[in-house]
């Protein structure tokens, strides 16, 4: 009864519009999925060395016949280099599929300007910005270019997919779906200064038939930036 009650518990602190455990999107799919399985292989190794210890404690002088070296070989190398080869292996497979690879159907690119301390963001063809929102088509992939301008911030959806540092003087590029329409936080990941604790940003997913009126929109209400807001040529 206490251990159910425990689990839910903690499980209920995966929840939130910042979980990488409550994915709304393929990137951050793959993220989730790649987080279980290293809970698995991490937890695999726990149980096996706990076992090793309850044995020891259960059963005094268990495995004195098994040679000091054979021990160190198959327990403290073969096992662990086997199970992080083949989690290291997963990880890498699943950080290729992340990356914004050109040619994908109906890609939408959008650019992302942090400044100490907000969010500025501006969409292809279009006058004007919106700051503290990002307003993106659902079911549809979207490049999000991370211009670096003021110091080095990051940007991170974490129910959309993973994090990209922004740093002045590059363009760093990251690839977002939301399967569905919804409100999802952001954040900047990166300490900035002062003012980093409230960096925060939402995006926000229309339907997409609904999406050029609801961005004319935003861009009509949002104001004007100041000359000292533009980015530097």
């Amino acid at each position: 009864m206490i251990a159910p009650l425990a689990l839910s518990l903690g499980l209920s602190g995966c929840a939130g519009k910042l979980s990488i455990l409550d994915p709304a999107g393929p990137a951050a799919q793959s993220t989730a999925t790649l987080w279980w399985v290293m809970l698995s292989g991490a937890s695999a190794i726990l149980a096996l060395v706990l076992a090793l210890v309850a044995f020891a404690f259960l059963k005094p002088g268990w495995g004195q016949d098994i040679p000091p070296k054979r021990w160190l070989v198959w327990g403290g190398l073969a096992f662990p280099g086997v199970v992080l080869t083949a989690l290291l292996v997963f990880a890498l497979a699943t950080g290729e599929r992340l990356l914004a690879h050109p040619g994908a159907p109906g890609l939408v690119r959008v650019e992302a300007r942090p400044y100490q301390w907000r969010w500025e963001f501006r969409y292809p063809g279009r006058e004007g910005a919106t700051e503290t929102v990002l307003h993106v088509p659902a079911n549809q992939p979207i490049d999000v270019a991370v211009i670096g301008t003021d110091v080095i911030h990051a940007f991170w959806v974490p129910r959309l997919g993973g994090k990209i540092d922004a740093i002045p003087g590059h363009v760093n590029v990251i690839r977002l779906q939301a399967d569905r329409p919804g409100t999802y936080g952001g954040v900047c990941a990166e300490f900035c200064g002062t003012g980093h604790a409230e960096m925060s940003f939402s995006v926000i997913a229309h339907p997409p038939e609904s999406f050029e009126a609801a961005l004319d929109q935003a861009l009509a209400a949002a104001p004007a930036p100041s000359l000292s807001q533009e980015p530097a040529p």
